[in-house]
């Protein structure tokens, strides 16, 4: 089974292009999704990274309130690297065992959307990895139709290495400009190359 990932910076357009790969019948795997899971009420993640943040990182219902975890990471590197060692760990094993139970079940393409997939060192799990990518007026302008304010845009975007630089270290790259019609196409053309 080949396995790509697909990378992009925040607000490029990685769920659009992996909601086509679906389209297309290829199996996919979300690493956001992934973490969503992993601090939900009772998950022993939650309970850990309220050992790092403190109890007001839980709601009085038990959910973690990501806002407040938001706030706290972006504004400060070292809270950042205590979030993703409890974390990025979980996540691998679980897109791993993802993989593995299709390659089992005799699938041919599996696509992992990974945002951080340079900085967490994963490309050797990868045949091949996508970049979504769109220009940084496009990026911004996403980012504050998401209600972000300009310092939560310039804190998320420089938590991740540089859009640049993931295209560079990409084998494709879907542009996310314009009509969905041609990322779509995009997709399509990588899907015959693969």
């Amino acid at each position: 089974m080949k396995v790509c990932g697909l990378t992009g910076g925040v607000g490029m357009g990685k769920s659009t292009a992996a909601g086509f790969f679906l389209q297309h019948g290829v199996r996919v795997v979300d690493t956001d999704e992934l973490a969503r899971q992993l601090v939900q009420p009772g998950e022993p993640a939650l309970a850990e990274i309220q050992i790092h943040f403190g109890k007001n990182i839980v709601a009085s219902d038990g959910r973690l309130r990501r806002d407040e975890l938001a706030r706290i990471i972006f504004s400060d590197a070292a809270a950042r690297r205590k979030l993703e060692a409890v974390l990025h760990p979980r996540i691998r094993e679980r897109w791993l065992a993802q993989i593995e139970a299709w390659r089992k079940e005799g699938h041919h393409l599996a696509v992992v959307v990974i945002p951080l997939l340079f900085e967490t060192q994963a490309e050797a799990h990868f045949e091949k990895i996508i970049c979504v990518a769109c220009s940084s007026a496009a990026q911004q302008e996403r980012l504050a139709a998401r209600g972000w304010d300009a310092d939560q845009v310039r804190h998320r975007i420089a938590a991740q290495l540089p859009v640049e630089q993931k295209i560079a270290r990409s084998h494709f790259v879907i542009w996310t400009e314009g009509l969905l019609e041609v990322q779509h196409r995009q997709v399509g053309q990588i899907l015959q190359k693969l």
